[in-house]
């Protein structure tokens, strides 16, 4: 039996025997702080000259500060993904290091380190497993579940799924209040971190706001904040609701395959893989998310495995948007349009 290559991650059993790129994924997993140092130098401190640009932007042209912003919410999206290896362990050598770093990046994007990665150990142990929804995912029905449920819950569960709601609304609310309640069963020091993340946040508003005024500050923060967000999520649904995505039954379910199936290779233009910190070769991240972002392009290449998983490009991601609920009769994700099918809903 094989387990998972991530400690820090609910351990999980494989079937079969020991599979061949393990030690493939083993030395790619190693840490290089020169790589590392380079990664927080391109992405950190452009973050910040862009961010006092659009402010100086602001006397000159409102279309000139919308650009930058947009250019600044790429960059935010690179701190996240920095944020998101340092929580699992895998950006630097030391764990002490990543925690630290962890929480200042988390600062930036309003994120509570300790609180998200409970949370996101929680999906990596879970995620394909129909019998284990709900941590960390993207509220995924299946079509008989949506069938029996009440008439408000399809309601909800369509508000959620729109796209508007997903990828312009959804943001803001998880950033800035969702991340402010911890969840019912978490632990304390992730409570604890919840709180203390929302404390700094307001301290660096109060800081960021006596500098360049309260509502210049807002109004430029939020709207990188929701840009950066927006990438963020349609990121992570397109690595989990794609055209042949791997979702079982908790007895059925296996490591490996949830892993190179259930986790999109999202092959991306070169610019916009290099913003997203190459997450979209998210097979190889849950096969071992202790290999850093760095690191994950020159795994693919190296195993001939991972080189056969059928890529997700930009303009077929779209069709993502489509997908609403998972058919456990034909094992694939379809859209309302079955419903059609199948007997009445009930009243």
């Amino acid at each position: 039996m094989v387990k998972t290559i991530d400690c820090s991650t609910p351990k999980v059993e494989e079937k079969g025997p020991s599979p061949g790129w393990k030690e493939t994924v083993i030395k790619y997993q190693r840490p290089a702080l020169r790589r590392a140092l380079w990664q927080m130098a391109n992405t950190l401190v452009p973050y910040v000259a862009l961010w006092y640009l659009m402010y100086l932007s602001l006397g000159v042209s409102y279309w000139l500060t919308a650009g930058l912003a947009v250019l600044a919410a790429g960059f935010l999206v690179r701190v996240f993904i920095i944020f998101h290896d340092c929580g699992h362990g895998s950006f630097l050598r030391s764990q002490r290091a990543n925690d630290v770093l962890g929480i200042i990046t988390g600062l930036l994007t309003f994120t509570p380190y300790y609180h998200w990665r409970w949370q996101h150990a929680l999906h990596h142990g879970s995620a394909g497993d129909l019998d284990r929804r709900g941590s960390g995912d993207v509220w995924t029905l299946t079509v008989e579940e949506y069938l029996k449920a009440s008439r408000w819950k399809r309601f909800a569960y369509r508000l959620a799924r729109n796209p508007v709601v997903l990828l312009v609304v959804a943001p803001l609310v998880m950033f800035l209040v969702m991340h402010r309640f911890p969840a019912p069963k978490a632990p304390l020091r992730e409570v604890h971190s919840v709180y203390g993340t929302t404390l700094a946040s307001m301290a660096m508003v109060i800081g960021m706001g006596s500098v360049f005024g309260l509502t210049t500050y807002l109004l430029l923060q939020l709207g990188v904040l929701m840009i950066a967000g927006s990438a963020g999520i349609w990121l992570f649904y397109v690595q989990h609701q794609f055209e042949g995505v791997y979702w079982e039954r908790r007895q059925d379910w296996d490591f490996a395959a949830a892993a190179l199936q259930g986790s999109s290779f999202y092959k991306l233009p070169n610019v916009l893989q290099w913003f997203s910190g190459n997450i979209g070769f998210h097979h190889i991240h849950h096969l071992s998310p202790r290999i850093p972002n760095y690191n994950l392009e020159r795994c693919h290449r190296a195993e001939p495995l991972f080189q056969t998983v059928k890529a997700v490009t930009f303009f077929s991601s779209f069709r993502s948007l489509t997908f609403r609920l998972w058919d456990e009769q034909r094992h694939r994700l379809v859209g309302f349009r079955v419903l059609k099918n199948r007997r009445k809903l009930p009243s």
